[in-house]
C-alpha cells in the first residue's frame, strides 16, 4: 500500500498543478491527477489487498473496526461520509492505512497496540489525516529532491523536517477527532512494538518529541511576538530585492552631470 501511495505521489508531483477540494472544504493545489483518478487507484489497490491477503473471520473484531471507522468518518462533511469501506486483515504487524476513495485497512496486529476504541480511533484518524492532507505528495517531492541533490544539505534537512512536520500535523488532526491522551498512548505503544512503518508512521519519526508535544499544553504566541515575526519574515523576503535595487536608487538621487560649473 505504501508503495502505491508513493507512486501516486510521484506521478501527481511530476505533472502540472490542478485544483481540488479537501474533505474539510478547503481548496488545495495538487498534481494534475484528478480526484476521480486517485479514487480509482485507491479502489484498485484496496481490491488487490483484499484479494492477496487473508481477511479476519472474527465477526466481533470486524464489527468493532467498522464501528470505529464509522465514528471517525461521521465527523467529515456530509458529502464525504458515504461509501467508506474497511477491511480487517490477518497480519501480525500493528498497522493501518487509508487509501483514496474512502478505503481503510486494519491489521489484526493493531489490537496488540490500540488497547481501546479511543486509541484505535486515534490510529485511524492519523492515517486519514495523511490522506486528506495529501502528505504523501510533500514527503515524496522532498525525498526526491534530497536524492537528486545529495550534495545540497538544505534538501536533506528539508526532507527530514517535512517528514517530521507532516506526522505532527496528522497527530493534531487525530487529537482533534479523539483526544491528545489517546494519540500519545498509541504513539508510545507503537514505539514499544518497534513496528516498521506501522500506523502513526512507526512512531520513530521524532516519536518522543511528538508525545511531549501532545501532552504539554501549547503556549499561545503573544501579539507582539507575532508582529515581530511577521516583520522579520517580511524584511527577510524583501532584503534581496532591496539590495538589488539599491544601485538604481542611488543613481536616481545623484547628479546627472558631474562636470564642474562653468565660469561666467
Amino acid at each position: 500500500m505504501k508503495q502505491l501511495l508513493l507512486a501516486m505521489a510521484i506521478a501527481a508531483a511530476a505533472t502540472s498543478c490542478a485544483t481540488t477540494t479537501s474533505p474539510t472544504g478547503r481548496t488545495q493545489q495538487v498534481g494534475a491527477v484528478s480526484q476521480a483518478e486517485l479514487n480509482q487507484l485507491g479502489a484498485r489497490a484496496f481490491a488487490e489487498a483484499k484479494a492477496s491477503n487473508r481477511q479476519s473471520s472474527d465477526a466481533g473484531q470486524t464489527r468493532y473496526v467498522r464501528c470505529v471507522v464509522d465514528a471517525i468518518t461521521r465527523q467529515l462533511p456530509a458529502q464525504w461520509q458515504a461509501n467508506w469501506e474497511s477491511a480487517l486483515f490477518v497480519e501480525e504487524s500493528p498497522n493501518a492505512f487509508a487509501l483514496p476513495g474512502g478505503k481503510v485497512g486494519i491489521h489484526t496486529g493493531i489490537f496488540s497496540v490500540a488497547r481501546n476504541q479511543d486509541q484505535l480511533a486515534a490510529v485511524i484518524a492519523h492515517e486519514r489525516a495523511h490522506l486528506r492532507e495529501r502528505h504523501h505528495i510533500a514527503v515524496a517531492v522532498a525525498a526526491g529532491l534530497a536524492r537528486a541533490f545529495p550534495l545540497v544539505p538544505l534538501f536533506t534537512a528539508a526532507a527530514n523536517e517535512i517528514a517530521r512536520l507532516v506526522e505532527m500535523r496528522a497527530d493534531d488532526a487525530a487529537a482533534r477527532d479523539t483526544d491528545q491522551i489517546s494519540v500519545a498512548a498509541a504513539l508510545v505503544a507503537l514505539a514499544g512494538m518497534r513496528a516498521p512503518r506501522a500506523a502513526l508512521a512507526a512512531a520513530d519519526t521524532a516519536g518522543a518529541m511528538r508525545v511531549m508535544r501532545l501532552l504539554e499544553p501549547a503556549v499561545p504566541v503573544g501579539l507582539g511576538r507575532r508582529v515581530a515575526l511577521v516583520a522579520a519574515l517580511t524584511l527577510l523576503l524583501l532584503a534581496p530585492a532591496l539590495l538589488a535595487a539599491y544601485p538604481a536608487f542611488a543613481a536616481a538621487g545623484a547628479d546627472i552631470c558631474t562636470a564642474p560649473p562653468l565660469r561666467r
